[in-house]
């Protein structure tokens, strides 16, 4: 679904409890560097900071380029 480099953006899907990220990270776009079982690994900037976030598809969008 996603490959290693692709932007996506995070937005939570609230009937799927599981694979959910923390709220702070609801809205952001980070880019895919690797997968982890069916979820996804995300690098995300929060603040200075760039954090790794796993996430499962259900709680990911495509970015339109």
């Amino acid at each position: 679904m996603f490959e290693v480099g692709e932007k996506a953006h995070i937005f939570l899907d609230p009937s799927i409890h599981h694979g959910q990220p923390s709220v702070r990270f609801h809205g952001k776009t980070g880019t895919v560097v690797g997968n982890q079982g069916k979820a996804f690994v995300l690098e995300v900037k929060d603040g200075n900071k760039i954090k790794t976030v796993l996430v499962t598809p259900e709680h990911l969008k495509k970015v339109k380029a």
